[in-house]
């Protein structure tokens, strides 16, 4: 396994995280070229394909050796885990960016050989970059993030998209509805990366989803872990890195409660 300075790499990746929010915040009062890719909702703009191919000069002119996963593609074909790997969205929440200009962020995770060690989650608008070195704990901006607490199930806030308590191809719609009723409240950001560090930094209890991409969750779940949180994926097992997921990322003990008295028990219930 190569030695790499981690420091030096989260210190550079940083610094161009907010090289490319400048350039994003520019380009506010230009005007977009919007395209979808699988549906209407599925939104991809210029800016998110500039972003990308802005890191991916940075880092190959800098780090030749590491490979690049991004969800715009002009990264590498990544088959494996094996080496240095970053796992880029340049843009999380394109909807939002597009008809907001708020609640969209650049998430990066760096992983070897499938072991995660740099965690950034830039929101661009509010100027807040989450950001963690495996085993050095996380931060928002230069101020370290609490361990987090569980809190009772009664006054858990959780991020959930309504889609997955509505009739979808996914799971039923009643297996989550129970929960909904039982927590304090729920919100959606329409940004997974903004949420999962949400979790991270206790703004949110919880978060779920039904499906994710790497790009999507890989700066995310080292985040929360980074702060005593849980990843797994929706019904307890591992996250895979390089495929989609339902992700459920949330404080310790609560996600627990949640899977066991909820998830798993009215999937039982369905099945």
């Amino acid at each position: 396994m190569k030695v790499e300075n981690w420091n030096e790499i989260s210190n550079k990746a940083m610094q161009w995280t907010k090289e490319a929010g400048e350039i994003i915040l520019s380009s506010f009062s230009e005007e977009r070229m919007i395209n979808f890719k699988s549906n209407p909702s599925d939104l991809v703009t210029d800016m998110d394909q500039k972003t990308e191919q802005f890191f991916i000069e940075k880092i190959k002119s800098t780090y030749p050796t590491h490979k690049i996963l991004g969800e715009e593609g002009f990264g590498d074909e990544v088959t494996s885990q094996e080496g240095t790997l970053w796992i880029i969205d340049p843009i999380d929440g394109t909807m939002n960016f597009v008809h907001q200009q708020r609640n969209f962020a650049i998430s990066i995770g760096i992983y070897q050989d499938g072991v995660g060690k740099v965690g950034i989650i830039y929101d661009v608008v509010a100027g807040e970059l989450f950001h963690c070195i495996v085993g050095s704990g996380a931060y928002l901006n230069e101020v370290a993030l609490p361990k987090l607490n569980s809190v009772p199930l009664s006054e858990a806030v959780i991020g959930l998209n309504s889609t997955w308590v509505t009739e979808n191809k996914r799971i039923d719609a009643e297996v989550l509805a129970p929960l909904v009723k039982a927590v304090r409240g729920t919100r959606s950001y329409g940004s997974a990366a903004i949420e999962m560090a949400y979790v991270a930094s206790g703004r949110l209890d919880a978060y779920m989803t039904l499906r994710l991409s790497p790009w999507d969750f890989a700066a995310g779940i080292l985040l929360i872990q980074e702060v005593s949180g849980v990843a797994t994926n929706l019904y307890g097992k591992p996250i895979k890195l390089l495929q989609q997921n339902p992700v459920f990322v949330g404080k310790p003990v609560l996600h627990d409660e949640i899977l066991h008295h909820f998830i798993l028990k009215q999937s039982a219930d369905h099945e």
